[in-house]
């Protein structure tokens, strides 16, 4: 690992390093705040030897003395010389091993002076105790250095300074211990980071994706809370980080595969709350933005989730038609977002499985091929169930969710490996719910709009901008409304406004009635508008072309005009409403 793989570990597991300082601190502050204060008396002992006149004796003396030393300092420490000094001051309670614990001697090398430190909880005690245990190691080295004939002692020994009484405790020291708490606290933080990281089998970068998957990953979907509350993006307000990165994810689409693009698309996962239907959603309503036309097809018969969503009726839909119940355009609702109509998943039944691998089911998707731009397909996950590797054989391939720090490598691959073994192929992945870092696209997105509307003209702001239009180009003069052709069959599609706004509201009050004993039969006419006309009526014998790269270099001579899904009557043209 090189320096930045440990910076980007403490970037994304701050957190582990802050606790395990804060509790490393903490527990050495308690530590410090429970130990009972202790003092320490110090006293300073001489110790001498007699010497004679001459310099040799004189030497020969403080060497011999020098030796004497280190063999009192062992004495000092010893329990006789404590329980002589318990004697002494009448601590009768105490015991000499206790005390002898406590006494500390010390010399400085190539020196006669012995310094003693006794400890105790009492300041006053531990002053008397030093003062008292010198006192009788005086009397102790006298009576042991005296000859038994009566003589002078080889050696004397001279309390040189006496103890004070002590003023602050020599323990606990608050700050030292803080300040080592600090110190171990930082250091296994980043440990315990580096150790999570090391065992951490999730699911972070683009790159672990494309390995797994062995394909490129078309979208980085970040986190946006507000998704929580409302999934679905309205890309004509929105400038956002997530709004962008999906019209990123738009025009990766457009390029995977130039010649023949591809346009039944099944969106799904490894497990659930990874954000497939979201990224269904919010995928649907990109590309409509761009003037395709797009049904989006709530597949998951087993938990669906895009009618609550979109706020659509989830009653009938795809289930009735596959059990032949209803036909596609009995079912089939437009949405409040021009150009994007919705397939429900309609009743649970029992056996999604066999429904969604039928023939029929193929024949739907067709259908609805000939009939919109793009399908776009919301399946359950691939793990729990089978679902969606039977939905991708018959659609043109599959999007990919791994969410950021959740899917792991293992589920990842195991989804992966479910649609091979099918022969369904993956269009690309996507990685979801990632975190914003610092200055990140969001942020440069909001910057980048908020200046194009601090210079826009009032003009501008009264009126919508086309999607070909918002790629920073100058926009084309709009040329005068085109009557709607007569001689063409009419296009039964969502109604286009003839003002340039691309919002059109659904039916708030749709209800479906009730089902007859004989057959559950549904009046299109009184459900919703008859659905989009087959795309080669639409566009004629010409093939299908893959949408273009929007260019902002060269403007367009003139806009391109889309044939409205819907024919205007001629009141509704002379009046400006909309049917």
């Amino acid at each position: 690992m090189e320096v930045h793989d440990y910076l980007r570990i403490l970037q994304a597991r701050w957190k582990i390093v802050a606790v395990t300082t804060v509790v490393a601190v903490l527990a050495a502050l308690g530590a410090s705040l429970l130990t009972t204060p202790q003092y320490e008396a110090k006293t300073r002992l001489f110790v001498s030897t007699s010497s004679g006149a001459s310099v040799q004796e004189i030497y020969q003396g403080n060497l011999f003395s020098q030796q004497r030393v280190t063999s009192y300092t062992e004495l000092l420490e010893g329990t006789t010389l404590a329980q002589r000094t318990l004697e002494k001051l009448g601590l009768g309670d105490r015991s000499a091993v206790d005390l002898a614990g406590k006494v500390t001697a010390s010399s400085t090398p190539d020196t006669v002076l012995i310094d003693t430190a006794v400890t105790d909880e009492s300041p006053e005690r531990a002053r008397d105790l030093a003062n008292a245990l010198s006192d009788e190691f005086v009397v102790m080295a006298r009576e042991l250095e005296t000859p038994e004939d009566g003589g002078p002692p080889t050696a004397r020994v001279v309390v040189e300074q006496y103890a004070a009484t002590p003023s602050s405790p020599v323990t606990p020291k608050t700050t030292r211990n803080v300040a080592l708490g600090l110190a171990v606290g930082v250091l296994l933080g980043i440990a315990l980071a580096v150790l999570r990281d090391r065992l951490d089998n999730t699911i972070k970068d683009r790159n672990a994706v494309e390995d797994l998957a062995g394909t490129g990953v078309v979208g980085v979907i970040p986190l946006d809370k507000a998704r929580q509350e409302e999934p679905a993006i309205v890309f004509a307000e929105a400038n956002s980080g997530d709004a962008e990165a999906y019209r990123e994810m738009r025009t990766n689409l457009q390029f995977l595969e130039v010649d023949n693009p591809p346009r039944a698309i099944v969106v799904t996962s490894s497990l659930p709350s990874e954000g497939k239907t979201t990224t269904a959603v919010n995928l649907a309503l990109v590309l409509a933005e761009a003037g395709h036309s797009v049904v989006l097809v709530e597949a998951d018969l087993r938990r669906p989730r895009v009618t609550k969503y979109l706020g659509t009726l989830g009653d009938a839909g795809l289930s009735n038609v596959l059990a032949h119940t209803a036909s596609l355009e009995d079912v089939l609702q437009p949405t409040r977002f021009d150009g994007m109509w919705v397939l429900a998943a309609g009743g649970l039944p029992p056996n999604p499985s066999e429904l969604l691998g039928s023939a029929h089911a193929r024949e739907v998707i067709e259908d609805l091929r000939s009939r919109f731009d793009y399908v776009i397909i919301d399946a359950p996950p691939l793990l729990p169930v089978t679902d969606a590797a039977i939905l991708t054989n018959i659609a043109d391939g599959a999007l990919l969710i791994a969410r950021y720090g959740k899917t792991t490598r293992e589920q990842f691959g195991r989804a992966v490996g479910n649609l091979r073994a099918v022969n369904a192929p993956v269009l690309g992945t996507i990685l979801s719910m990632t975190p914003t870092k610092g200055r990140g696209s969001a942020y440069e997105y909001r910057y980048y709009y908020s200046s194009d509307k601090d210079g826009a003209t009032p003009a501008a702001a009264q009126t919508s901008t086309p999607a070909t239009q918002r790629v920073g180009a100058p926009a084309p003069t709009a040329p005068a409304a085109q009557p709607a052709p007569q001689a063409q069959a009419p296009v039964e599609g969502p109604a286009r406004p003839q003002n340039g706004h691309r919002h059109v509201e659904p039916p708030a009050t749709q209800a479906y009635p009730a089902p007859s004993n004989d057959a559950y039969h549904y009046r299109a006419a009184e459900q919703f508008p008859p659905a989009p006309q087959p795309a080669s009526e639409r566009y004629g014998n010409e093939p299908y072309q893959a949408p273009q790269a929007y260019s902002a270099a060269e403007p367009l001579s003139r806009p391109v005009v889309h044939a409205p899904r819907r024919p205007v009557n001629d009141s509704g043209s002379e009046s400006g409403e909309e049917r």
